[in-house]
């Protein structure tokens, strides 16, 4: 039960710092506000997720 709460807690502190960092410092990086710009936020961490997945999936299929 331990080793949960130190997880949770490492990822919410984490997800502060990151949020800290991105109300901050976003500012200060210059990026235009533009819907290809906001486009690609969004999509970015979706893609990367599916291309990890597919990855991970093509490697358990190739054990068996």
């Amino acid at each position: 039960m331990g080793t949960q709460t130190n997880f949770i807690l490492k990822v919410l502190v984490l997800s502060a710092g990151v949020s800290v960092l991105i109300r901050y410092g976003g500012p200060s990086l210059g990026i235009a506000a533009t819907n290809f710009n906001a486009l690609i936020a969004v999509l970015t961490p979706m893609v990367v997720l599916a291309i990890a997945l597919l990855w991970r999936a093509g490697k358990y299929q190739q054990l068996d």
